[in-house]
Parts: C-alpha cells; structure tokens; sequence
C-alpha cells in the first residue's frame, strides 16, 4: 500500500511528466518549424533553442512543486509557464528578424541564444514562485 509521501511523489511526478510533455507539444506546434524533425535531421541550432524550452519550463515546474503545498497552485503556475514560455517566444521571433530561418538552416548561434532566452525566462519565472 501506499504511503502518503509516496503517493504524492508519484502524483506529482507523473503530473510534471505529463505538463513537460503537454509544453513540448504545445512549444512545437507554436513554433515556425518543426523542432523534431530538424533535430533528427542533426540540426544543433533546433535542439539548442528547444531544449531550452524544455530546461526553462521545467524549472517553474521545480520551484511551483517545491514551494507550492497545494496541487492545485502546482498546476495553476504550470499553466501559467506554458504561457510565459510561449508568449517569450513569440516575442523574440518578432525581434529578432530572421530567427527562425537562421534556426531552420542550423544557425547554431541563433539556437543557442533563442535556448538562452527560455532558461533566462525559466529562471526569472522560477525566481517569482518562491
């Protein structure tokens, strides 16, 4: 049988898996390119930007996780990365003229610094919920 911590750890932890999973899907159709595809291809610039994506996004889900008590707040501020991280990037694609382009043609430095933009919001978004 199991245990109340244990429970909850495996609630959250399939529930994270899941958001991260949900954001990945979400992130991808948003986004001008298709980010596996390019990836499998070996395109670095795609699997720069879009694994910063991923780390960006996992990290508010940590800090909603370690400082929330309530799942329900958990999911709340979830939810509410998922729109940060895609309304950041919108923006920067707007900015940045050609960016998306630049990554479709394996501009590593454009992957990169589109990745770098999504950990910085990551983080800033992580920072909010403690």
């Amino acid at each position: 049988m199991l245990t109340t911590p244990a429970y909850a750890y495996l609630i959250y932890l399939v529930s994270a898996l899941v958001m991260l999973g949900a954001f990945a899907i979400i992130y991808s159709r948003v986004t001008a390119f298709d980010e596996m595809a390019l990836i499998r291809a070996g395109n670095g610039a795609a699997a720069l930007s879009y694994c910063g994506a991923l780390v960006g996004f996992s990290l508010t889900l940590y800090s909603s996780i370690a400082t929330h008590a309530s799942y329900g707040m958990f999911l709340a501020w979830a939810a509410g990365a998922m729109v940060t991280q895609v309304v950041a990037y919108s923006i920067v694609a707007r900015i940045i003229r050609g960016m998306n382009q630049a990554i479709h043609e394996n501009n590593i430095a454009m992957g990169g610094l589109m990745g770098g933009v999504s950990l910085s919001v990551g983080i800033i978004n992580a920072a909010c919920l403690t």
